[in-house]
């Protein structure tokens, strides 16, 4: 009833009155507060629990990255032959029981930095399959020209999770410790898996009988070497991904070490998380709409890169504190300037039968330097001094605002462009010469 009457009050064609859309939201928020458990869980469990060096922590960013490079272009010719929402479904399942194990170890006394590397390879994995599921079941539930709006409401269920979901993750974790935590992530995917069961989308999955495994990943990979747009966003991207991971191996070093932070103090300053989800969801769509999604994704990059400088330049007192915290809100509101570009520029762009190997070639390419951002993040914060990693990830993202605002295709993209031809049809796959 309660959702009824809230719905009423939305205008007419409001993506949140389509009863599918809304329950992938509503899997997308629980999800969303799961995950914000293991962000703060899971490297307080090898930093305090473990007591992870920088390297460390480093190679466990760098492990959960992995699958991505050795699985997206593969799982990219197989999503376009199968259906993308069991996928996505067993992903989530697949997350929880490897979140579950973190407790389980840590209760038989066997928990170790191998067990979190091997966790990691895990989560990765899924993602890199999962997730580019994920990305393709919501273009399945919303028109092409409603994306930008989309993935600005998707943001809005994370901004949710991010405003309660690390004040409550501490609290748990001061509470019981992170390794119970965990648990708490395990029974959140479990539940969103539970939504996705009640979600049904129409998919035609057409696989020619002469289909090449390896003429489909070349395909896949060629429509986006021919796509200058997406060639150019997976640079830039790329450079961000590397930043981005730099300053991501050190936060919570920065937080418990140098700042002195506990569990549930950590917590609470993730919350600002929330509050720059919150921010970029309502503003991001409105600028875009405004400037254009090119332009506002520079913005997102030059916001970013000041939030990673604050903390870095701050110093380790109360002012450190609160740079800590703005940090975390302006990197969730750049990030949201980002993605909600990135992703629709890339989705408009492409036709149906590619958007599984589009997603995961993108997807490769943009996390092809991150492996390397979270090792030289790691070492710059064993080396050099943790906040060393957040000054290179600032410079680097203020550097990539200023290249990518230079360049004539970004500055100039205003509105989401139309699918663009398939060079070589009997090159891209022969589901889509079926599909012509």
């Amino acid at each position: 009833m309660l959702a009824a009457r809230l719905l009423s009050h939305l205008p007419e064609g409001d993506l949140w009155r389509d009863r599918t859309y809304g329950r992938l939201w509503l899997s997308i928020l629980t999800a969303s507060f799961g995950g914000q458990v293991m962000l703060l869980a899971l490297p307080l469990t090898a930093a305090v629990l473990l007591n992870a060096t920088p390297t460390q922590m480093g190679l466990l960013t760098a492990i959960e990255l992995s699958p991505f490079l050795l699985l997206s272009l593969p799982a990219g010719v197989w999503l376009d032959r199968v259906r993308k929402l069991p996928v996505y479904l067993v992903g989530e399942l697949l997350v929880g029981l490897a979140a579950a194990s973190v407790t389980v170890a840590w209760l038989l006394g066997t928990l170790t930095m191998g067990w979190l590397y091997g966790v990691g390879f895990i989560v990765g994995a899924v993602h890199a399959v999962s997730g580019s599921a994920a990305q393709i079941v919501l273009t399945q539930v919303v028109p092409r020209e409603r994306l930008v709006e989309a993935h600005a409401k998707n943001a809005l269920a994370t901004s949710g999770a991010e405003v309660a979901g690390p004040g409550f993750a501490g609290f748990l974790i001061k509470l019981f410790g992170a390794p119970w935590a965990m648990s708490v992530n395990a029974a959140l995917l479990l539940w969103s898996a539970w939504i996705l069961r009640s979600i049904h989308v129409r998919e035609e999955v057409r696989v020619a009988a002469d289909a090449s495994f390896w003429r489909d990943l070349r395909g896949g990979l060629r429509f986006v070497a021919y796509t200058p747009v997406l060639v150019t966003l997976a640079v830039l991207m790329a450079v961000w991904q590397m930043a981005h991971y730099a300053a991501l191996v050190v936060q919570i070093l920065v937080a418990t070490r140098t700042l002195g932070l506990s569990e549930q103090t950590v917590g609470l300053c993730y919350m600002g998380m929330g509050v720059g989800t919150i921010t970029g969801s309502v503003w991001g769509r409105r600028i875009s709409q405004r400037i254009g999604p090119g332009p506002c994704l520079v913005v997102g990059y030059v916001i970013t890169g000041v939030g990673w400088l604050l903390p870095a330049l701050a110093p380790a007192n109360a002012w450190g504190v609160a740079a800590f915290a703005l940090m975390m809100a302006m990197f969730t509101m750049g990030a949201v300037f980002i993605f909600i570009n990135f992703l629709a520029l890339r989705q408009a762009v492409t036709p149906e039968p590619l958007l599984g190997r589009m997603t995961s070639t993108m997807r490769w390419l943009t996390l092809l330097a991150a492996p390397a951002g979270s090792m030289l993040g790691g070492w710059l914060g064993e080396h050099v001094g943790l906040r060393s990693a957040l000054a290179f990830a600032a410079v680097t993202s203020l550097l990539l605002a200023v290249v990518a605002w230079r360049l004539p295709l970004i500055r100039g993209l205003k509105a989401l462009p139309r699918p663009q031809p398939v060079p070589g049809a009997d090159e891209v796959g022969s589901e889509w010469t079926a599909l012509r």
